[in-house]
């Protein structure tokens, strides 16, 4: 192979780094749009815990490993490239981007597609991260339905959880609401009324322990020894996006509760031309029917940008009114010469 084939080879119109919800719908728009494009997927699924997903129309309750085969099928039907590797650095230029990736291969890109999503850090309480996606979930929409009516317990890890708190009982009325690093004084009076309003117990105390009896949670532990029975617990994680990327490139970012996210249009463009994100590497709450869609948004966008540079690339460089009036002037050509007649 010659070192002009493996600059070729190496030349994408789109690179999408990331291989979920929000990568693959994107690199299957731009696929069918005919786009040379490469998936570069790490293989590090955020809901990989969990057994299925939920509230996806006509996906519903598949489990997360199957809905990526899936779509990991479609994209190739597309002649869309997909790599299990890591990109670990990339430099922006005028013609685009360079990515170099953990295997050791490194690859061009017209337009580059941020769908890294974010990691998700557990509280700290001996027992949790083994039933994290089991009896122990994060998200009422995702999880709520399948544990309804069950006695439950909510943990919190900070104020925000009292919307946790009260979104749950909308699944079930036994609702345990254990402050855990959270101070009864950090509580609104808001706070307080709507959590007696909506029949949650308010714990004080910090959970040590969850107490698990034939791989089944059966209750929660508290620093004074004290045991309340629960068979279902809320945590919410501490969400870290995987923005190193979009902090190396430039992007601008926004500060939020949540994390720093890239400051992007409707579309997904960041601050940087060229550059896109897509799924929970944009945005926080970002569920995967929300992720697929920004995606797809992405997606078809680059494809629009792609054209229209080359279409301009490929115009002959002349004014504006040379041009209309060399097409008028060969549409005249082709048609009868009517001042002759």
């Amino acid at each position: 192979m010659t070192e002009n084939d493996t600059t070729e080879n190496n030349a994408y119109e789109a690179v999408v780094v990331g291989g979920g919800a929000a990568g693959l719908s994107a690199a299957l728009v731009l696929g069918r749009a005919r786009r040379r494009t490469l998936v570069v997927d790490a293989g590090e699924p955020r809901n990989a815990p969990s057994a299925h997903l939920q509230g996806y129309l006509s996906r519903d309750g598949m489990s997360p490993a199957e809905f990526l085969a899936v779509g990991r099928e479609e994209i190739a039907r597309y002649g869309v490239e997909l790599v299990r590797d890591r990109v670990v650095d990339a430099e922006k230029d005028a013609a685009g981007f360079t990515a170099r990736l953990a295997g050791g291969r490194t690859v061009r890109a017209r337009q580059l597609v941020i769908a890294t999503g974010l990691r998700d850090e557990l509280p700290e309480v001996p027992g949790l991260a083994e039933r994290f996606g089991r009896d122990v979930v994060h998200c009422p929409y995702c999880h709520g339905w399948e544990v309804r009516d069950l006695p439950t317990g909510v943990l919190a890890t900070s104020p925000l959880s009292v919307h946790q708190a009260l979104m749950v009982t909308r699944w079930t009325k036994d609702v345990r609401f254990f402050l855990h690093e959270v101070s009864e004084s950090e509580l609104t009076d808001d706070d307080l009324r709507r959590l007696a309003v909506a029949g949650v117990m308010v714990v004080p105390g910090k959970v040590t322990e969850l107490v698990v009896a034939d791989d089944r949670l059966t209750g929660v532990r508290l620093a004074d020894g004290t045991v309340h029975e629960r068979e279902v617990l809320y945590a919410a994680p501490r969400a870290v996006p995987r923005n190193d990327l979009l902090v190396k490139l430039g992007a601008e970012l926004r500060e939020t509760p949540f994390g720093s996210y890239p400051v992007i249009d409707e579309r997904g463009l960041t601050s940087v031309p060229g550059l896109w994100a897509a799924g929970n590497a944009s945005g926080f709450a970002e569920q995967v029917i929300n992720a697929a869609s920004r995606g797809y948004r992405a997606g078809a966008a680059i494809n629009g940008e792609l054209l229209f540079a080359d279409l301009d690339a490929s115009a002959p460089q002349r004014g504006a009114g040379n041009w209309a009036t060399s097409h008028n002037g060969a549409a005249a050509g082709n048609a009868p010469h009517q001042a002759d007649e």
